[in-house]
């Protein structure tokens, strides 16, 4: 029913060396599994809420998972990631373009900590889903529309399940 991060993670293609940063990071699905999938890489999970870092750290300790940093953040401000530019070479944005308001701010956030060249990967919610309130779900041609103007470039499609649509974008 709902989207399966490693399915999701296989068709982002992630390398063993790969540093990922996971962007509102919620409770760590992703952040756990990029882990396991780039394994000589170093995960960052970035979290606004305390309480899903706490969470996030106490996955990371019971897995034993030696790639994964948590921190603080607020990915709707410019350097509020504390991240360094052009750290990632893979960000994975997964329900948060419909949650951020500042989605100008988000993606300048995202393009500033990517390698050239390097990919943001984009799951969120169809705006058909009766799961989600749908006003709120950004029609993926918006989301489309939103990353190129922010200087991104569209590279492929990827199946995110029956409630959300996935897309893959690559810095320019």
């Amino acid at each position: 029913m709902f989207s399966d991060p490693v399915k999701n993670l296989k068709a982002f293609q992630l390398r063993e060396t790969d540093i990922v940063v996971d962007l509102g990071a919620g409770t760590g699905f992703y952040t756990v599994a990029a882990s396991g999938m780039a394994p000589a890489g170093k995960i960052y999970a970035v979290e606004l809420q305390n309480d899903f870092l706490v969470t996030i750290r106490n996955k990371v300790k019971e897995a034993q998972l030696k790639n994964v940093e948590c921190l603080l953040g607020n990915v709707e401000r410019l350097h509020g990631t504390h991240l360094k530019d052009g750290i990632a070479d893979k960000a994975i944005a997964s329900n948060i373009l419909s949650q951020v308001e500042l989605r100008e701010k988000f993606l300048q956030e995202v393009k500033r900590i990517l390698k050239q060249g390097g990919e943001v990967m984009l799951v969120d919610w169809s705006p058909a889903s009766q799961i989600f309130q749908t006003k709120i779900a950004i029609p993926k041609e918006k989301a489309k529309e939103l990353f190129h103007e922010a200087g991104f470039i569209f590279t492929r499609d990827i199946d995110a399940g029956a409630h959300h649509y996935g897309m893959i974008f690559r810095k320019l």
